[in-house]
């Protein structure tokens, strides 16, 4: 089979045919075995792929660069965002699979809110844990209805609330079907965080797609 090569990953087929791939995006210093466990707790018959971020701060993995914490170098998200929409398009092709749900934590979790808003036919929907805005000026999207999922946490020093919630609302006013919730955690992960994704993606494949609401 050939293999996607752009990005250092590692593709684990699916157990039940049916079941949506997940695309795995670690946080800063994570790679790309980083987020395998979680893929696999969330959803176990899914195909995991996950791909190891490019750039490198103080010798931790990311998908982008930051000028400090928590704020972002625009061009450098827009760049890599297209970048790893690419990669997602070469995947696909190379292992058979249908566009995936992102599965991505803090700096993962941006990156994929990106590809959103720069390249929506890239990604079915997305999980985004710890996720805060990537763009200060993002681009009119057109997100037809996408489920996402945006995991917050009540007591995150690094993302702040309103943050996360003007994410949420962006993402809505592009078409997307956002839940936003925020557990009673900071930017780690927790067991609520598995199980409510979990059942978010269990009742996703339950249901026919929603509709998004229309926005005047």
């Amino acid at each position: 089979m050939t293999q996607a090569q752009s990005f250092i990953h590692r593709f684990e087929p699916g157990r039940e045919p049916g079941a949506s791939p997940l695309l795995l995006l670690h946080g800063t210093g994570g790679d790309e075995t980083d987020l395998l466990p979680l893929g696999r707790a969330v959803s176990p018959a899914s195909a995991l792929l996950s791909p190891r971020g490019k750039v490198l701060e103080g010798g931790m993995p990311r998908f982008f660069r930051r000028l400090r914490e928590g704020v972002f170098d625009q061009e450098d998200v827009r760049a890599r965002a297209h970048e790893l929409a690419d990669f997602i398009a070469e995947a696909r092709a190379a292992y058979g699979l249908p566009a995936p749900v992102a599965l991505g934590f803090s700096n993962g979790a941006n990156i994929a809110a990106a590809v959103l808003q720069l390249r929506p036919e890239a990604l079915a929907g997305a999980i985004l844990l710890r996720a805060m805005v990537p763009l200060d000026d993002p681009p009119p999207a057109q997100l037809g209805g996408k489920p996402v999922l945006l995991l917050s946490g009540q007591m995150d020093p690094i993302v702040p609330a309103d943050n996360a919630a003007r994410l949420a609302g962006l993402l809505r006013d592009a078409g997307a079907v956002v839940r936003h919730r925020v557990l009673p955690s900071g930017h780690g992960l927790s067991q609520a965080d598995v199980a409510t994704a979990s059942a978010w993606l269990q009742e996703l494949a339950a249901t026919p797609p929603v509709p998004a609401e229309p926005r005047g």
